[in-house]
């Protein structure tokens, strides 16, 4: 998953990043609100974690543009500003969630992942099709009664396939999700992944379509 980290505090953005990287997650840090203005408009994100207070273009200002084009990317804001009007303003511009600082990292993390859930139409925090499972908060992937052991890139592959039961996803799309603007990135990385991940779960339950790329057909 690729999460938009806006947030022009130097200590406090390089915690969040360096969490959110152990977490699993692929960030993109930027400090300065125009830029992540153009960013957004430019480049996919499965979330953004945003501070309110930024250089160039504050946070309400981003949120706002967002909404009006109409994405429902989850969004979390992340402030120091406590207010209650603050907040019920930052909910109404189209938040999903606010934490105010300081604030516990793992609290971040749940309400990240709660967001997340939401926005794929999820209530169960479990990811399941059929016998497959795969739980974001622990990063274990089940069948049946089974663990089966996934490396870091190998779970977020598969957890973007199962967010998105149904629909294909592209070469491209999936490369920028896992690796983002700094990854390195070997042109046959993805294939290795989504081999690695067939020996492990059965062929059948990735599929290839030719020249575009990979999806998890949704189960009736």
């Amino acid at each position: 998953m690729r999460v938009l980290l806006v947030e022009d505090d130097l200590l406090i953005g390089d915690g969040v990043r360096a969490g959110l990287e152990q977490e699993g997650y692929t960030v993109e840090w930027l400090e300065n609100g125009l830029d992540a203005a153009a960013a957004l408009e430019a480049e996919p994100f499965d979330a953004m974690v945003l501070d309110l207070g930024l250089p160039g273009l504050n946070g309400k200002e981003i949120l706002r543009a967002l909404r009006e084009r109409q994405s429902v990317m989850p969004v979390l804001i992340l402030t120091a500003r406590d207010t209650r009007e603050e907040k019920i303003e930052g909910l109404d511009l189209g938040a999903d969630d606010y934490l105010v600082k300081p604030f516990d990292i793992s609290e971040l993390f749940a309400r990240l992942r709660a967001i997340i859930r939401r926005a794929a139409g999820r209530s169960w925090p479990v990811i399941s099709r059929e016998d497959l499972t795969l739980d974001p908060a622990s990063h274990r992937v089940m069948v049946k009664e089974d663990e089966i052991k996934v490396s870091r890139r190998e779970f977020n592959l598969l957890r973007l396939l199962l967010e998105n039961q149904g629909r294909v996803m592209t070469r491209d799309s999936l490369e920028r999700r896992l690796y983002g603007w700094n990854g390195d990135v070997e042109s046959n990385v993805l294939e290795v992944h989504v081999h690695n991940l067939r020996k492990k779960l059965g062929n059948e339950v990735i599929q290839t379509v030719r020249g575009v790329g990979y999806m998890i057909d949704k189960v009736s």
